[in-house]
């Protein structure tokens, strides 16, 4: 008598295991820990038994089917137990070679010489606009129509820089698995054109004397944060990027030697930058220090002093000072001082070092974070009292580079 749905779900187990036949070598096996479809056959002149499922994620339609091709593969002279076997190592193979398994595998290789942030935007880059599509697939079958309608989709919400830094990962990836031996070629490549092109913005800022002293008397006089207002003042004086100024640390803040080194596993160029510190930068430490010098960041999110204020804190506030995106943004106090210590003839070299602007040379790169440093403290000091007579209105100190001091 042949198996039903009724008869399998009223199955009640018992002292030893049991079975319950559907016929042509199907039954399901009854066990205390479950039930379970099985098929017994001959090959070869051996007694052998193939797993089919368990019951319920396998109903008895599907097991039947599955019988069906097991029998089906006995009468070509396959034995259905050993391709199963060897189906289940083929499948293995193609999860070990997906996009996504060397993917990974690349970005581990890769990441420890990362700063953490790069690394967090690139792995979650991967994760949400390229895995959930790409991932699953063997990485030699990854096709570049395949990558371009990914890439399609985060070119779609507006974000075409995006896009194409996606794109860039992926063609490292594609490069890793054939240096590896596991593809053969870089679809990425063949997508040269295909994406819209990147339209350069650079960040708002404001370089007009007038208008900077402006901007530093609306600081003076900002109304929120106290914490938020030092962040800005510290922002104009130390112009380093909106990352580091929000995740510096009182570790490393060193007033005796008036320096701040952050070290290298935060910087963009895994390199220590050293920012030497006016006498206006460290009177806003001393000042901020009562508030949140006992827990770990200068600059602690207002949730949790585990963490970090936001990203957008700093930005906030100059919105709230009334400058809008297009006029200044936290990045811009990098330009702001760029274009001025320039302006007033400070030489390239001091400015760069300054900006931790990356050193293309790895071994030179690993030297060069005291570079021109006798200099840097004087134009940081130099800096700082322009912005003063700005802010002030009174006398203007110059801020013209007086030359190399021996």
């Amino acid at each position: 008598m042949s198996l039903s749905d009724t008869a399998i779900r009223n199955t009640k187990p018992k002292e030893k295991p049991y079975k319950m036949a559907d016929g042509k070598g199907l039954y399901l096996l009854v066990t205390k820990s479950g039930r379970y479809f099985r098929f017994d056959y001959r090959f070869g002149g051996k007694r052998l038994t193939l797993a089919l499922g368990v019951y319920p994620d396998m109903s008895l339609k599907a097991a039947r089917e599955k019988h069906s091709e097991a029998r089906q593969q006995l009468a070509n002279g396959v034995d259905p137990g050993q391709f199963k076997k060897a189906t289940k190592n083929m499948n293995k193979i193609r999860a070990a070679n997906s996009f996504e398994a060397l993917a990974r595998e690349w970005f581990s290789k890769k990441s420890p010489v990362w700063a953490e942030s790069h690394s967090l935007k690139i792995i979650v880059r991967l994760e949400q606009d390229i895995f959930p599509w790409l991932g699953s697939k063997p990485i030699t079958e990854v096709t570049a129509p395949d990558l371009l309608a990914a890439l399609r989709r985060i070119e779609g919400r507006g974000a075409v820089d995006t896009a194409h830094r996606a794109k860039q990962t992926c063609s490292q990836i594609f490069r890793y698995a054939i240096a590896t031996g596991r593809a053969e070629r870089d679809p990425a490549a063949d997508l040269r054109g295909a994406l819209q092109s990147i339209h350069k913005q650079h960040f708002s800022t404001i370089t007009e004397p007038a208008k900077i002293g402006a901007l530093l008397r609306n600081m003076n006089e900002y109304s929120g944060s106290f914490v938020v207002q030092c962040a800005l003042k510290l922002a104009s004086l130390t112009f380093v990027r909106p990352g580091e100024l929000r995740q510096a640390e009182w570790a490393e803040i060193d007033m005796n030697r008036a320096e701040w080194r952050i070290p290298a596993a935060k910087m963009k160029m895994k390199t220590t930058h050293i920012i030497p510190l006016s006498r206006q930068s460290l009177q806003i430490l001393k000042d901020l220090h009562p508030l949140t010098g006992s827990g770990k960041y200068l600059f602690p999110s207002i949730r949790t002093t585990d963490r970090p204020m936001s990203e957008n804190t700093v930005n906030g506030a100059l919105r709230r000072l009334g400058y809008t995106k297009e006029e200044l943004t936290g990045h811009g106090f990098r330009s702001m001082a760029s274009t001025s210590l320039h302006e007033h003839g400070w030489p390239s070299d001091i400015i760069e070092r300054q900006l931790a602007h990356g050193e293309r040379n790895p071994v030179k790169a690993a030297y060069n974070h005291a570079e021109y440093l006798p200099e840097r403290r004087r134009m940081m000091q130099a800096w700082a009292d322009w912005l003063d007579g700005l802010a002030t209105g009174g006398k203007i100190v110059s801020l013209e580079f007086d030359g190399i001091k021996k």
